[in-house]
């Protein structure tokens, strides 16, 4: 094992525990225990992810994006397997390039220099090892700007609790509320459950979205949710738990953006995108929630 780190990464190491973290693979709920010097687990990585793209992204929500974008890494392979995944040539077939931990630092630099108001690292739960490793390196030579973590809020309280110092801001998604539900469409029936403790622990983190004069967010939690088909994402009672367990001040993003990708269009209920008097539906029950955030155009 140790051979083969040193042939990747020369540059930059793991320490003993991280790498012994690597080789009983826990970072996240799924919980596989492979040593992922030598295979993969249920996301479908070794070692360190590949990297589907890096690049400024300007389509988040405004304190995220601003005017100059954000730095966004796309991080293959995923602990999920969303049925309607849009990015699933990234996420599940990893079509992605490989970095060194050398690179990955030189990469969130690169993003600062053009401008990027954060580093973003999306589907990162499976990668937290690699986030522990390259961000107080990126800052000892000289990254300023907020680190966001981009997830599927499927993720490990005891790696969340470790990046606790490291992130900024947290950009979870709050996806379903029924077990059923979260079994059928993602293979997680522990997804409520997971989810709601994890979002509990980032707002523990971070608090309340903190923006700056310019209204650039440099701290807090901005929560995702995705409307489905049915009502299937329950959006409701996804609302009532963020105001009532995160905070009547947290700042949610309700997204309109679901149509049928991957093997959704194969599958009866999620086959359609959302009608407008659905839209309308999870509009109102946003504003009625008294939260403040953003609601898509539809």
């Amino acid at each position: 094992m140790e051979k083969g780190l040193t042939a990747i990464f020369p540059e930059l190491d793991f320490t003993e525990e991280q790498r012994d973290r690597l080789a009983h693979c826990v970072e996240c709920p799924r919980q596989c225990g492979v040593n992922r010097f030598d295979v993969v687990g249920y996301c479908r990585t070794g070692v360190i992810p590949k990297v589907a793209s890096v690049n400024l992204h300007y389509g988040e929500e405004p304190p995220i994006s601003g005017d100059r974008g954000s730095g966004t890494v796309f991080l293959c392979g995923c602990n999920m397997s969303c049925l309607f995944c849009q990015n699933f040539p990234i996420s599940q077939l990893g079509h992605g390039r490989e970095l060194t931990l050398e690179g990955f630092v030189d990469a969130m630099l690169g993003l600062e220099s053009r401008g990027a108001h954060n580093i973003n690292f999306v589907t990162p739960s499976h990668a937290t090892v690699l986030l522990e490793a390259i961000i107080p390196e990126a800052r000892r030579r000289g990254l300023s700007v907020p680190i966001v973590y981009n997830s599927s809020g499927y993720d490990s309280i005891e790696s969340l609790k470790r990046l606790d110092g490291l992130i900024e801001i947290y950009l979870p998604d709050i996806r379903y509320a029924d077990a059923t539900v979260a079994e059928k469409l993602s293979d997680a029936p522990d997804y409520p459950n997971i989810n709601s403790r994890a979002l509990i622990e980032m707002h523990r983190q971070v608090g309340d979205l903190v923006l700056d004069d310019h209204g650039i967010a440099v701290r807090g939690m901005i929560v995702r949710h995705l409307v489905l088909p049915g009502g299937l994402a329950n959006t409701e009672s996804a609302l009532d738990f963020i105001r009532r367990e995160i905070s009547p001040e947290a700042h949610v993003a309700l997204m309109a953006q679901y149509f049928p990708a991957h093997n959704a269009q194969h599958t009866a209920e999620i086959d359609r995108r959302i009608t407008r008097a659905e839209w309308r539906a999870a509009v109102d029950v946003f504003e009625a929630s008294g939260l403040d955030g953003w609601a898509q155009e539809l």
